[in-house]
């Protein structure tokens, strides 16, 4: 097996793990949900949950990462008590990155597809509705659909078949700076817009009688559920990233760090996507459709609309590709961990994989179309759902209980590896949040999405 890398720099650590926390969750989700739910008093919310209880489990995978130094799959290995079973985790884990990919490629190629669209003038001069029906034609097409799903893979492998320090750490940073900049762009544009007040005040005034409108509960479970999921913990995605770093800083202050760059590019894109639909008179808590239809109809609206709307869609391409990458990587690594191959056997052998693992989700809007579960709806609903319902919460839930039982790894330990090196310490006072109570809620929001899903609807 090749020797294990180490990331050359902390701010390439830091960029590639926020790459990783940083997807479309943050640009697509974020926005819509906020719209739903009442603006500035849900983003009130979600801030605080997200320090509450993404930061502790963030904290969790980095120091089982870096204890261990190896992938999700070996980790528990390497941590566990002598004779417990904890180690079959590191193959839900696994599988999590798997179910992941089979259907982020697919909308990550949707968002590719967009540049080339919106660069071409596709949308040039058509209303809404005909906006629509050139994403229905897009989704009824498979072989496009396989083109810019394949595109996205083959992009994504390549990048991480030049390694760690030449390939994830190099191109991380080029795409989160590049990121970050077309953001600060978009938002001068977007704020500037006659009308744009309006957008911003339903997104940074707190309105309480908004969240009262829709029930407390349900807003504040929104809010939790967002906070919980944008971050993608639970599935060793972040783990990884801890294994190739040193012990010279302390992992709260590594965690805040990214959570800082995760929650800044989810509320950048509130500050594109709100003043932009109250200018052009739109409804910005409509749903997914809000990014595939309404915002290409609303660039049509503006002046260089070609121009904003192409560098609408590379950014949300940027954002998409990051996590690729992150999440490529991951699985790079648990097969050079478990099975000791060369990072270029790891590449080839996952992109044969990775292909013929994300095909039904893309036939899943055209060929096999008619094949949905009730409830659940079409293929990538489905695979949607087993990561986002079941493999996060419960992946999270048991990273806690490893961390904080004395029959895992163990409080003590855990606090050590987390507060080795300079920087903000984990306060140990903590200790029975995150293993009595931190626990209970993450049940609680995996059985409400079961109660959600099933029940309620």
């Amino acid at each position: 097996m090749e020797n294990r890398e180490n990331f050359k720099s902390r701010i390439g650590f830091i960029m590639t793990s926020a790459g990783c926390a940083i997807g479309l969750g943050n640009v697509w989700r974020f926005p819509f949900i906020t719209g739903q739910y009442g603006g500035a008093a849900f983003v009130l919310f979600y801030l605080l949950f997200l320090v509450l209880l993404g930061a502790p489990i963030m904290i969790m995978e980095f120091a089982v990462g870096r204890a261990s130094g190896k992938s999700a799959v070996r980790s528990f290995h390497q941590l566990e008590p002598k004779g417990s079973k904890w180690h079959i985790f590191g193959y839900f884990a696994a599988a999590g990155n798997y179910l992941l990919m089979m259907f982020y490629t697919t909308v990550a190629g949707w968002m590719f597809s967009y540049i080339f669209k919106s660069a071409r003038g596709t949308f040039t001069g058509l209303n809404a509705e005909q906006i629509g029906g050139v994403f229905n034609t897009m989704l009824a097409n498979p072989a496009e659909q396989l083109f810019w799903m394949a595109l996205v893979i083959i992009i994504g492998f390549l990048i991480c078949l030049g390694g760690l320090k030449n390939g994830v750490e190099k191109a991380s940073t080029i795409i989160m700076t590049s990121l970050l900049f077309l953001m600060l762009v978009l938002v001068v544009r977007a704020v500037t817009l006659p009308g744009a007040g309006k957008g911003l005040a339903f997104y940074l005034k707190p309105d309480f009688s908004k969240m009262a409108q829709n029930g407390w509960g349900e807003v504040i479970f929104a809010a939790m559920g967002q906070s919980f999921f944008t971050l993608s913990l639970g599935i060793g995605a972040l783990a990884i990233f801890g294994s190739y770093i040193g012990k010279e800083k302390a992992l709260t202050g590594e965690a805040l760090h990214i959570i800082t760059l995760d929650t800044f590019v989810a509320l950048m894109a509130g500050f594109i996507i709100f003043p932009a639909c109250f200018a052009f008179g739109v409804n910005p808590g409509q749903g997914p459709g809000l990014i595939f239809i309404t915002l290409p109809n609303i660039f049509n609206s503006m002046f260089l609309g070609r121009l904003w709307g192409t560098l609408f869609f590379v950014f949300m391409s940027f954002a998409a590709l990051s996590t690729v990458i992150a999440v490529f990587e991951n699985i790079i690594a648990f097969a050079m961990d478990r099975n000791g191959w060369s990072r270029k056997k790891a590449v080839i052998v996952n992109i044969i994989l990775i292909l013929l693992l994300s095909i039904p989700c893309t036939l899943g809007f055209n060929v096999w179309s008619g094949f949905v579960v009730p409830k659940l709806g079409n293929i990538q609903d489905i695979e949607d759902f087993i990561v986002s319902n079941n493999l996060l919460p419960l992946g999270s839930l048991l990273y806690l209980i490893f961390c904080t039982s004395r029959y895992g790894w163990g409080f003590d330990n855990f606090i050590e590896e987390a507060n080795t090196g300079s920087g903000i310490k984990f306060p140990r006072i903590l200790k029975f949040y995150v293993s009595c109570i931190l626990p209970m809620i993450v049940l609680v929001i995996w059985a409400v999405g079961y109660l959600q899903k099933f029940i309620l609807k």
